[in-house]
């Protein structure tokens, strides 16, 4: 766990990472999870990697939205048994735990990331890759993908990097308890009808839907976007009352944007507005 992580140089269309493929089109960065040969399992260094990139993105203002994936036809096989796993065996508690909370950082990263993010689901997705998946914004499912939450399928629990504090709020509780206590694979069409899935698509399609959705919420009120990505998060916490004064507060806001007065200004000329993302 030594190895220092590539550090991560902005503009982001230009930084070149050594542990997943980046690309910037239409405002939409793409991360690419790509060590399709072992179904792209996650290393001490792509962990890293992967958590310096969501945090670069608030300094990013012409990346709008985020699709992650994955190459080779799967998403991400987790934690790579080989590089992850076996080091962990040989950890004393202090070094365990430095792990543990270096995982959860791609989370907190992921959350905190101002840009709505899209995973674009193919084939296996488990462990960590799951947990990848669960962290972002919006789910696309190819036809055939399997979800699991491994961690008590190697002796762990399955309250790892957030899962017990997020899955139940997208699948609800006991569903959420039925993944977590069996590991079990979640199929494409039982994530669709759980709400873990927006929707299925061919495997050929997933890729270009999730850019497609990204470019869709590119295309508009960046401020605005971000605010509700914040709410959402926020409002777990919260009671009602405060939610709604908490939303009060973050509209009034976004009504002192150039975009709110620019959607005004289209909708008085019957035109579609062009937001700026100021």
């Amino acid at each position: 766990m030594s190895k220092p992580a590539n550090p991560v140089t902005l503009p982001l269309a230009d930084y070149s990472p050594k542990h997943f493929l980046l690309a910037v089109v239409d405002r939409v960065a793409t991360v690419t999870l790509n060590r399709p040969e072992r179904k792209n399992p996650l290393t001490f260094e792509s962990y890293r990697e992967l958590t310096d990139f969501f945090r670069a993105c608030a300094m990013d203002d012409e990346v709008k939205t985020v699709v992650v994936t994955g190459a080779g036809g799967n998403f991400s096989s987790g934690g790579d048994v080989f590089e992850i796993i076996g080091p962990l065996i040989q950890m004393d508690t202090k070094g365990l735990t430095a792990f543990t909370r270096m995982t959860g950082d791609l989370v907190k990263a992921m959350r905190a990331c101002p840009q709505p993010i899209v995973a674009a689901v193919e084939g296996i997705c488990a462990g960590a890759g799951a947990i990848i998946a669960m962290a972002s914004d919006l789910r696309l499912a190819a036809t055939g993908a399997k979800v699991a939450f491994l961690f008590n399928k190697v002796g762990l629990a399955g309250c790892d990097m957030g899962a017990c504090a997020i899955l139940p709020r997208i699948i609800g509780q006991s569903r959420a308890s039925e993944l977590l206590y069996t590991g079990r694979f979640m199929t494409a069409e039982e994530g669709e009808k759980w709400g873990f899935f927006s929707r299925i698509v061919t495997p050929e399609q997933v890729l270009p839907q999730a850019q497609l959705l990204g470019k869709q919420i590119a295309e508009g009120p960046t401020f605005a976007n971000t605010m509700t990505k914040r709410m959402l998060a926020m409002e777990w916490a919260m009671s009602v009352e405060e939610a709604i004064e908490a939303e009060a507060v973050a509209q009034a806001l976004c009504m002192t944007t150039e975009d709110f007065n620019r959607a005004f200004e289209a909708f008085s000329n019957k035109r579609t507005p062009a937001f700026q993302g100021s």
